[in-house]
């Protein structure tokens, strides 16, 4: 009798292969067999996570872990989530790293140890940040698990995100002295599903907008405003996000909401509704003016002010209409002319993330670092000089004032639960 494999992941991400009974195939055919199945296990897609701790937030290092994550894993961020944990998810993440069998034994209690005591809430109640990333690709979660690297890393090693934000300190007895992992990630799919589940499972208590987060509760001038990381940074897996996450930094804010968001052409129309009659006054005034010139130098003929009048009336409004519609399109990817109904209100095609920050003048300070409109313009260091290449695409866009800013929030909806959704899609 002729043998085949079965293959199923170890426990610790490893393939493990089962000889069976394979009937009735040649060699030949089992080779074809099993190419086709590694074709198939390699093209196949995983979701994977990352916590980032309270410390590397408090660090202001998310921008760097972000930024290190999408450039060497290649994988698509889908969802982003902030979360305050309550003394009862804390405790039974800390349970489950115990009871994990994929963790190394000599690290189990030294990391439930360092939730139970880093991510608990403070004993006036406030809470700590966490934030958790989603990734999904193929073989994300090994992706992820080789970007994050082992706990050791940091004793020599740069080139993973432990390596470079996180601490492993030994005495000389070999007692650890210090631990801070920077982040924490799933070393298997089985552990992705049962870690990922827990905080779906607490996503709608424990996560959204953080006002009540630790150190912003005293703050008595406290202002929040929205930024929003533009389309041009997702067209690939790439740094980008991160790296204006990192000037934003500069800030001193605090980071206390984010969510990976597809904006409808619903929600891009209220919120650039108040730009489309500026738009169709300065825009097609100007366009009106160029038409003008175009006439009187290519042709020698000057246009009559009753004409010019006609033209404002008519093509003014018209140009306007179309440069809005443009804006709309780059943020939602669809053309909004050619959409109607309930087709408006589904999720854009393209991807943005959006930011709620706080602190004292918050809406300044993220304002100042973001830099004007037109990039060309904008001084050297900021986001929109860095990042920007036109009027339109210009990196990313910041609330003007506290009132647009809860305007903005509230449109966006950035404080909507999206990790229940991804990990029903995946693991339910």
């Amino acid at each position: 009798m002729a043998a085949h494999y079965f293959f199923r992941e170890g426990s610790g991400g490893g393939l493990i292969i089962h000889k069976v009974a394979f009937l009735g195939c040649t060699a030949a055919r089992r080779s074809v067999f099993m190419l086709a199945y590694f074709r198939g296990m390699k093209m196949s897609k995983e979701l994977g996570y990352v916590l980032v701790t309270p410390y590397t937030l408090r660090k202001s290092r998310t921008g760097g872990v972000l930024g290190r994550l999408l450039s060497t894993t290649g994988l698509d961020l889908v969802a982003a989530r902030m979360f305050g944990p309550s003394a009862e998810l804390v405790q039974r993440y800390a349970e489950l790293i115990r009871a994990n069998e994929d963790v190394w034994p000599e690290i189990r209690e030294l990391l439930s140890g360092y939730i139970e005591r880093e991510l608990s809430p403070a004993e006036d109640g406030t809470c700590h940040r966490v934030m958790i990333l989603l990734f999904e690709g193929e073989n994300a979660v090994r992706k992820l698990r080789d970007a994050v690297g082992g706990f050791e890393d940091s004793i020599e090693s740069a080139d993973t995100l432990r390596g470079t934000y996180g601490d492993y300190i030994k005495a000389l007895d070999g007692s650890v002295t210090y631990f801070e992992p920077a982040v924490l990630v799933g070393p298997s799919v089985q552990a992705v599903n049962d870690v990922l589940g827990l905080w779906a499972e607490f996503s709608e208590a424990d996560g959204g907008i953080l006002d009540h987060a630790i150190r912003l509760v005293d703050e008595d001038d406290t202002q929040k405003t929205l930024v929003i990381i533009k389309p041009d940074n997702f067209t690939f897996p790439n740094a980008r996000p991160g790296n204006i996450m990192d000037l934003f930094s500069r800030s001193g804010l605090r980071l206390i909401g984010i969510k990976l968001h597809r904006m409808s052409l619903a929600e891009a129309l209220e919120f650039y509704g108040p730009v489309q009659p500026i738009l169709r006054d300065k825009l097609g005034g100007l366009a009106v003016s160029r038409a003008s010139k175009v006439l009187a130098d290519e042709f020698g003929f000057v246009m009559p002010p009753e004409v010019e009048k006609a033209l404002a009336d008519t093509l003014g409004p018209a140009f306007g209409d179309n440069q809005f519609y443009s804006i709309m399109n780059f943020m939602t990817g669809q053309w909004a002319p050619d959409v109607s109904g309930e087709e408006t209100l589904a999720e854009g095609k393209v991807r943005c993330l959006a930011l709620v920050y706080a602190g004292d003048n918050a809406v300044e300070k993220i304002r100042s670092i973001l830099g004007p409109t037109d990039p060309s313009k904008a001084e050297p260091g900021s986001v929109r000089k860095e990042f920007g290449t036109s009027i339109m695409v210009n990196a990313a866009h910041a609330s003007d004032s506290p009132e647009n800013a809860q305007r903005e929030i509230d449109i966006v909806k950035v404080a909507d639960d999206t990790i229940q959704k991804w990990y029903k899609r995946y693991f339910k």
